[in-house]
């Protein structure tokens, strides 16, 4: 194994669970304004508006939305879906919902005993693609932000995950040379294939994707792996991440 100096997370469920605290921020916003008992069920608008949001942010991640579309957007569309059309109150319910997002602190598990022991040997630092308002909340609220030298968040910097950017900018500012950093993330697109492409070393924590090792090993023209909920990844020239994990407890066992 190579010796890393910087490791570089990603945070939004990676560290900070959020599946979990989005849904219960979004549950305490629509209380706030009156919408959660104009649903028959928050669960069926919840996955709408999951899928709706991830769509978007996809968009924003590739410059194709702008941030003010996409805090819009996610509920005007999700709640016309639903059946509960929103016209012009986009953003005073993503107001709301910002507003609780911070509030929550659901982490991954075993996401503070892992940072508790690797913080010791390693400096560790964030790159996350959400929003300047609260993703230093998070982790403040969460107890996490004395573990990081750095946080980089992709709206301050100018750009999103994967762009070689954001990581130039990140490494430049960290003192970090390539060869001694490694990024952890969950998402394949942003974190590993960023992370690929520029040149460092990456883990992908997934407990989807990683069934897929050997096969992927195996066959390594593989272009595309599809996980259990139906969602794929593309694979760069063949290639897989330097290390795959199921659970984030596992990134101890590699780098201790």
């Amino acid at each position: 194994m190579k010796h890393y100096r910087h490791l570089f997370f990603d945070l939004d469920n990676t560290l900070w669970d959020f599946e979990t605290n989005s849904y219960d921020a979004l549950e305490s916003a629509f209380q706030q304004l009156g919408l959660y008992e104009k649903l028959t069920s928050f669960d069926d608008y919840f996955k709408i508006y999951y899928r709706i949001n991830h769509h978007l942010w996809e968009l924003y991640r590739n410059r194709d939305i702008t941030k003010a579309k996409l805090i819009v957007k996610r509920f005007e569309d999700s709640l016309q879906e639903y059946g509960l059309p929103q016209p012009g109150k986009g953003e005073k319910i993503n107001e709301a919902y910002l507003s609780q997002m911070p509030l929550k602190t659901q982490l991954i598990e075993g996401a503070r005993e892992v940072l508790e022991a690797l913080h010791k040997k390693y400096k560790l630092h964030i790159i996350t693609n959400g929003f300047r308002e609260v993703q230093h909340k998070k982790l403040v609220n969460s107890q996490l932000e004395n573990f990081f030298h750095k946080v980089f968040i992709s709206e301050v910097i100018g750009t999103p995950k994967p762009s070689r950017e954001i990581f130039e900018h990140a490494l430049k500012s960290s003192n970090a040379r390539k060869q001694e950093s490694l990024m952890i993330g969950d998402s394949w697109e942003a974190d590993i294939k960023g992370a690929m492409e520029f040149g460092i070393d990456q883990v992908f924590l997934s407990d989807d994707f990683t069934d897929y090792v050997p096969q992927v090993k195996e066959k390594p023209n593989t272009h595309e792996i599809e996980n259990k909920k139906g969602d794929s990844f593309q694979l760069t020239n063949g290639q897989t991440s330097t290390y795959f994990i199921h659970h984030l407890s596992e990134l101890v066992n590699i780098l201790m």
